[in-house]
């Protein structure tokens, strides 16, 4: 996989990215006088591979998105983080609709419409038999974040619209959409082929010794994880496809997980080489940033997680750059233990006063309530931070589920699964520029402290398949709807709009009041009313 670190990638970024910041403009721009053969919507030239590397870099870098639908909706919903100000639309229930908007006014314009024309302009082409199915797989990918945030939505008809102005896309039902995921997953995974087109400039895997044997795995994991979603709505399609996927070659070990990598830089809003939800995090001063929830915080310390020491991070809270911070975690846990922020509260509630601590060559400092709090560990909100796509723990947690629902036979038993899962997810941790290394000790003595329970094996998995999302909201809001573990207590306040904890995300205004007559099944389908206490069609 390429290394937005290195300079081999970074003459990538610099020859791609300009490009990409100007692929909808081609797509929309229109040759006035140009040959009245020519479609005059479409670049004539336009590298499909550019495209691919725009929308795979945008997926995790793009600021706007992965900061509202992340840090500000799904993470804080899922009692990961909060106390920041901007958090409690997600801790609290605020309604903002704008905040929902986004992915789908962001995203249409922009990834998807890039990821539909990718596909046709290689569809049919013999030369790029491979390009064409990874543009396939990746639109899956695409498409899953915005169905299973929104429920049905327009896909066969998604990105036609933007190249004419004519056409309003009619929506489809998620369940449509969704048996059209698992064909088109399948049948890209099997037009993979090694003697075919070159894709190492693809920047997921292009860099990888087996790039295609790769992306056939991630393809496969991916159709693993959404069978997976419908476990309640559908157990034997759920079923059916979790075996195929296993059957068909999963993601195997770290070494195959798939990330991106990005650089380590400031970006703004117009730029997509940081990793989105770090700069999210990271674009306010220290005590604006979110600190660590007490659910997430009690669920590992429950568990004796190794992990919790090196992810929750006490820090002398002044310096605005992460670099220049303080690790105080030793000094504060020693007089005042490890402490987060509630659900549903701010940094500021259950105030705690200051307090001294002797740090080596600076003496006595005076930590606020602010510093007594817990964040994220800066390895993990870097902007250099890779953005997980889908990771070997996630799919080894998915496994033990599917023994643990249906018995399967799928390459070991729950039990096997499971600690496989339990030592991916800490071992992952070292994947991340300056992340740690645990020892083979703590490892085994996780497992041994956290043996699956008869009748609570579903509950223990997917706990941790929702702290191995960690950083990957609205994938841990999904696992979290589809299987209601863990088990969160609302915490509505005086500012909530609603008192439990969301659903999905509502449809933008401008789909009410210019696609009013395609939109009106969808609303039908969620009761009347398009509101976010409603349910997806696999979460009913």
């Amino acid at each position: 996989m390429y290394n937005f670190r290195t300079n081999k990638m970074k003459r990538i970024l610099t020859k791609y990215i300009p490009l990409a910041f100007l692929l909808p403009v081609l797509l929309l721009s229109c040759n006035k006088f140009g040959d009245t053969n020519i479609d005059p919507t479409k670049s004539s030239n336009l590298d499909p591979i550019n495209q691919l590397n725009f929308v795979e870099v945008r997926f995790g870098g793009d600021v706007d998105i992965n900061e509202r639908t992340s840090i500000i909706l799904t993470m804080p919903m899922m009692q990961q983080i909060g106390g920041a100000y901007y958090t409690r639309y997600g801790s609290a229930y605020i309604e903002s609709k704008q905040y929902m908007y986004d992915l789908w006014q962001l995203g249409y314009p922009t990834d998807v419409l890039n990821i539909v024309d990718a596909v046709s302009r290689t569809t049919g082409v013999a030369n790029k038999t491979n390009l064409n199915a990874i543009c396939r797989i990746m639109k899956v990918y695409i498409f899953a974040r915005l169905t299973d945030l929104y429920g049905d939505i327009p896909y066969v008809d998604a990105g036609k619209g933007y190249l004419t102005g004519a056409v309003r896309p009619k929506y489809d039902k998620q369940k449509d959409i969704y048996t059209d995921f698992f064909k088109e997953l399948k049948a890209a995974a099997a037009q993979l082929d090694a003697s075919k087109d070159d894709i190492t400039k693809d920047l997921l895997y292009g860099s990888k010794p087996d790039p295609i044997g790769s992306w056939k795995k991630f393809a496969n994991s991916l159709r693993l994880r959404l069978a997976m979603r419908l476990v309640k709505i559908d157990d034997a399609t759920a079923k059916a496809e979790a075996q195929d996927a296993f059957n068909s070659g999963l993601i195997s070990s770290n070494a195959e997980l798939c990330k991106l990598d990005y650089m380590n830089i400031t970006n703004g809003y117009l730029d997509i080489r940081g990793n989105g939800v770090s700069v999210g995090i990271n674009q306010y001063q220290d005590d604006g940033r979110p600190r660590v929830c007490t659910t997430l915080l009690t669920k590992m310390h429950d568990t004796n997680d190794p992990r919790l020491n090196y992810i929750a991070r006490a820090y002398w809270v002044n310096p605005d750059k992460l670099s220049d911070r303080l690790d105080v975690t030793d000094q504060v846990k020693a007089k005042v233990g490890l402490l987060g922020v509630g659900p549903g509260k701010y940094t500021y509630d259950d105030f705690l006063g200051a307090i001294e601590i002797d740090y080596p060559g600076r003496g006595t400092l005076s930590v606020p309530n602010g510093g007594q709090k817990v964040q994220l560990a800066d390895f993990l909100v870097r902007s250099d931070a890779p953005y997980f796509h889908m990771t070997y723990a996630e799919v080894e947690f998915l496994l033990a589920e599917a023994n643990t629902r249906w018995g399967l036979s799928m390459g070991g038993t729950v039990k096997q699964h499971f600690e496989k899962g339990l030592e991916a997810a800490c071992q992952q941790l070292a994947l991340y520029p300056t992340g740690p290394t645990l020892t083979a000790d703590e490892i085994n003595k996780f497992k041994l402290d956290n043996q699956l329970a008869p009748g609570k094996e579903l509950e223990q998995i997917d706990t941790q398949i929702w702290i191995a999302l960690l950083m990957n909201g609205p994938e841990a809001y999904a696992n979290w709807r589809r299987t209601g573990f863990p088990d969160l207590t609302p915490a509505p306040t005086t500012e909530s709009t609603v008192k439990t904890i969301p659903r999905r995300f509502e449809y933008p205004l401008t789909e009410h009041e210019q696609n009013s007559v395609n939109i009106a099944p969808a609303i039908a389908a969620l009761g009347g009313t398009d509101d976010w206490t409603g349910k997806v069609w696999w979460d009913k």
